[in-house]
């Protein structure tokens, strides 16, 4: 029996290079063999301030990134998270057996919040409703990155703290973290994550950047002291970087690439980086452009959305039943 996937972006900003390599890749991978949600995790992004209009291009604009990367909605389920209203029903149900000090601990939670006079209840409570956007569907694998796993095993920790207080219901999910491309870093930084947040949009690649801007960023991004073309991540993390992005998109593995730049310095490497990533992001472009001017979007993701409430139906009514609500007639 195919095993269920779920697994979501923020529509907070334009999706990087690194949400593609890290995660969108792999839900395409994923979609062959389990049974797939992938969501625009718009409730979450409303955690913070958002400009409405910005919220409706991104969340479009997010859903059109993963059908041009290769998410077919014919075998994967595509939709709004807010389309589906159970999750919201569920994450606060899930907030009612969280601990406050379980979301105290929380690091993004710490990380988000530390120097701000005021937070949002929402941002302090997120855990709760990424739980049941994984519940919610009983699913048994969730892709997540190194900032996320604290999160999945509050996650665990509710699915078990439920089935021991109303009997077993929750599948308690597992995570998903491929070997390579997983942690894709910042083109100024190679110790911090590439992200869409970072003030300096030097600092990643977008998915829809133009050819030139791509070359140009490549061109500027940090290196390390010396001029070998050596993977060591300790050591030369702004090159190993860069590296692992010339892996990802060129099939190459790390060693064959040192041993093409073997004694070479760095312009010509990252000239040819720059290429590579253009060829790599090109047709996803026109795809995404294709998708956006076809107006098949809307259609698709109330789909997905329909299908996912089946679902999400079923898992709510039988967590009501479990835990003494009344049945609605």
């Amino acid at each position: 029996m195919a095993k269920k996937v779920l697994s979501g972006i923020q529509p907070s900003g334009s999706l990087t290079l690194g949400n593609y390599i890290g995660a969108i890749k792999n839900f395409v991978k994923l979609q062959e063999e389990h049974e797939c949600y992938f969501m625009v995790v718009d409730l979450h992004a409303i955690t913070v301030s958002q400009d409405p209009a910005a919220l409706r291009e991104n969340s479009e604009s997010v859903a059109a990134l993963y059908l041009a990367a290769g998410i077919n909605p014919q075998i994967s389920n595509v939709y709004m998270q807010s389309h589906v209203p159970q999750h919201a029903e569920l994450g606060w149900i899930m907030t009612t057996l969280t601990a406050m000090g379980e979301l105290e601990r929380m690091t993004q939670f710490k990380d988000k919040s530390s120097g701000k006079d005021s937070v949002g209840a929402g941002l302090f409570v997120y855990p709760s409703l990424m739980a049941a956007d994984i519940l919610i569907y009983n699913a048994d694998l969730v892709p997540v990155g190194e900032d996320q796993k604290q999160h999945l095993e509050l996650t665990r920790d509710l699915a078990g703290r439920f089935n021991h207080r109303f009997g077993e219901f929750f599948t308690v999910p597992e995570p998903y973290i491929p070997e390579v491309g997983a942690r894709i870093m910042s083109l100024d930084d190679g110790t911090k994550k590439m992200s869409k947040s970072n003030p300096n949009p030097g600092s990643y690649i977008a998915l829809l950047d133009p050819p030139d801007v791509i070359r140009k960023k490549i061109s500027r991004a940090t290196t390390d002291s010396g001029r070998e073309v050596i993977f060591d991540p300790a050591n030369k993390p702004e090159i190993s970087n860069l590296m692992s992005i010339y892996a990802e998109c060129s099939g190459m593995t790390l060693q064959q690439i040192a041993d093409r730049y073997e004694g070479q310095m760095y312009g010509g490497f990252k000239k040819d980086l720059g290429e590579v990533l253009v060829a790599t992001l090109e047709p996803l472009q026109q795809k995404y452009q294709e998708i956006r001017s076809s107006g098949a979007l809307s259609d698709i993701l109330a789909e997905g959305a329909e299908r996912a409430r089946g679902v999400a139906a079923q898992t709510l009514a039988g967590v009501k039943e479990k835990m003494g609500f009344l049945p609605l007639r």
